[in-house]
């Protein structure tokens, strides 16, 4: 089967239920960029439903650019959504007017590298939207560092993984989180979903395992330190559910 039936198929499947809780955070009328867009399957989609009107696909990759844009051709929204090949937010000129930013399907470290690097020249944006696979204390603290307020988080199961996604927005002024709220989320433990219950009791479950390992493991600094780091985030972890009235 030829690209292009592949690229008409994609275009037209329902998003994921990762992909759709990014799309959810999105306000009516921004001008979005999707940074790592892969096959551009968000910005379609809102475009498709009328949440927003235009959008830049952007990616580092020829592969992931050239999915995009038989599916953006196949959608016919070729004006609307313009393909840019480059790293991180290279592609963004300040004539896009683009307010709002998608980043999604990286790890913590990579998307703060990305920020801090458009920070770095010159550009920062109103509102980001951010799903990191991993670390994502890590964006929280970077958030909170360069003056982000976080306004929204969700957490959904998709394919037996969990995913956070995280929407935040310039504020006046540094808002401070505590370790907790930049461990859990400060809207995900105000909310303490089923979802976000299951991640954590099974952290929980697996941290207890690796501190009964690095317990018996030989003793060395670095393994002192992982033991001292596991058993904090054990009793984090605990605190929250002893605090939990549910």
């Amino acid at each position: 089967m030829g690209t292009q039936n592949k690229a008409e198929r994609s275009a037209n499947m329902p998003l994921t239920p990762r992909l759709q809780a990014v799309s959810d955070m999105v306000d009516q009328g921004q001008r979005v960029a999707d940074v790592g867009t892969d096959h551009a399957y968000v910005p379609i989609a809102l475009v498709e439903e009328q949440q927003i009107d235009f959008a830049i696909a952007s990616d580092i990759g020829a592969g992931p650019l050239e999915n995009a844009r038989n599916n953006i051709e196949s959608a016919g929204l070729e004006g609307r959504i313009l393909v840019r090949m480059g790293p991180g937010l290279s592609t963004i000129e300040p004539d896009d007017e683009i307010n709002t930013v998608i980043i999604a399907g990286m790890g913590g470290k990579l998307i703060t590298q990305i920020l801090t690097d458009a920070l770095a020249s010159g550009q920062r944006f109103e509102t980001l939207i951010l799903e990191p696979n991993i670390n994502e204390p890590l964006v929280r603290q970077w958030l909170m560092e360069h003056r982000y307020h976080i306004i929204a988080e969700t957490i959904v199961a998709d394919e037996r993984h969990t995913y956070e996604i995280i929407k935040a927005q310039v504020a006046k002024k540094i808002r401070q989180l505590s370790p907790n709220q930049l461990l859990f989320g400060p809207v995900l433990m105000t909310e303490m979903s089923p979802t976000f219950r299951d991640k954590w009791r099974s952290r929980a479950a697996y941290l207890k395992v690796l501190a009964a390992n690095l317990g018996m493991a030989k003793e060395s600094p670095s393994n002192l330190a992982k033991l001292t780091e596991v058993q904090q985030e054990m009793q984090q972890i605990e605190e929250l559910f002893s605090n939990d009235r549910d």
